[in-house]
């Protein structure tokens, strides 16, 4: 098998993480691909502009598919690599608790509230910047563990046991320091997205999954451009041989009426007069 089929063979049998990192991944290569071929043909246009977040709402209405995208697609190789580790860590964690169908709704609707928050937060600020990375996705999926499970107990080499809201509290005291030192608009896409796991799990333990809409959606989505299995082809056969109702041979209901009438024969005139066919069928009515 080589290495194409192996990766084949990966995304079919993987799970939801194993397929967002796959997407996420590829995205970034083929984008890459796609900003140096049009680098070296000196065509004056940047991908970026049609996949990245811009918190100008003029700009946003203009391209409203941003607010998805954003979630797909990554600055640089570090901040991919990053990402990438951090959905592993997050998604496995998820899983424990979820499906994957849960795992995909949070991811995207948290990508979209934190693509919301950032829009809104620099709006009031007055600036203007764009944004692209799955961070605050991938935090809607450790908050929305983390409220679900705050006391889950993890290893951590060089750390050794801690709980996950040891890790949770970590990662956004981090946020909230980097805060207004640099790439402010991606720290509030994180609270953003931890507020949204946040609210997920409340409303989950109340009996209100917002996931469920989305995977309703998707299922009649998959339904919908699936092609339909083929009825195979069943050919009938049809006998035209016409049953004789005098035929005993040929007969096979076995009526009360027809042994009275042998053995009323046989009353008469013997057992010796009944023909090839009678004698057959009384036999096959005594066993």
């Amino acid at each position: 098998m080589n290495i194409i089929d192996d990766i084949k063979l990966q995304y079919r049998t993987g799970g939801m993480v194993q397929k967002l990192l796959f997407w996420n991944i590829g995205l970034f290569v083929l984008a890459t691909l796609v900003d140096v071929v049009l680098k070296f043909s000196g065509i004056g246009f940047s991908y970026f502009d049609y996949v990245a977040l811009s918190s100008d709402t003029v700009a946003f209405f203009e391209k409203p598919w941003t607010i998805l995208t954003f979630n797909f697609f990554h600055a640089g190789v570090f901040h991919l690599i990053f990402n990438v580790l951090v959905l592993h860590f997050s998604g496995r964690l998820f899983n424990t608790y979820f499906t994957d169908k849960q795992l995909f709704g949070v991811y995207l609707l948290g990508g979209v509230f934190s693509g919301l928050t950032f829009i809104l937060m620099y709006f009031v600020l007055g600036k203007v910047s764009l944004l692209v990375g799955a961070s605050g996705a991938i935090m809607a999926l450790l908050i929305a563990t983390v409220t679900y499970a705050p006391f889950m107990l993890l290893r951590i080499p060089l750390v050794g046991t801690v709980k996950l809201w040891h890790v949770a509290f970590f990662v956004l005291l981090m946020d909230l320091i980097q805060l207004p030192l640099e790439n402010m608009g991606g720290h509030l896409a994180h609270f953003g997205g931890a507020l949204f796991g946040f609210i997920y799990i409340q409303l989950l333990q109340k009996g209100v999954d917002l996931t469920k809409p989305l995977s309703i959606f998707l299922d009649r989505l998959v339904t919908v451009f699936s092609p339909k299995p083929k009825t195979p082809f069943r050919k009938i056969h049809r006998n035209t041989e016409k049953k004789s109702v005098h035929s005993y041979g040929q007969n096979n209901e076995m009526s009360q009426k027809q042994i009275d009438e042998i053995l009323d024969k046989i009353s008469q005139s013997g057992y010796d007069c009944l023909t090839k066919e009678e004698k057959e069928f009384l036999f096959k009515a005594g066993k």
